[in-house]
């Protein structure tokens, strides 16, 4: 575990993350990263964005669904 100090960046408030970090997290500059709040309370931050497991599972059961449509189209 890292402590890590809040610094002014411009006008806001930041962290830096250190390199080990980044490179777990497999992420570079100018990647994205989310701020979420699980239901514990807890913050977790994530380079993948939780709104777009939703859509992949909402894709996964059109895609189940309508398996045989998509079956015959691939003919």
């Amino acid at each position: 575990m890292s402590a890590l100090k809040l610094t002014q960046i411009g006008n806001s408030l930041g962290v830096i993350l250190p390199k080990e970090v980044l490179a777990r997290m497999r992420v570079e500059k100018g990647d994205s990263l989310f701020l979420t709040e699980a239901a514990s309370g807890n913050w977790m931050l994530t380079p993948y964005d939780p709104g777009m497991a939703e859509q992949l599972k909402l894709g996964r059961e059109f895609m189940r669904e309508f398996r045989d449509t998509f079956h015959e189209l691939a003919k």
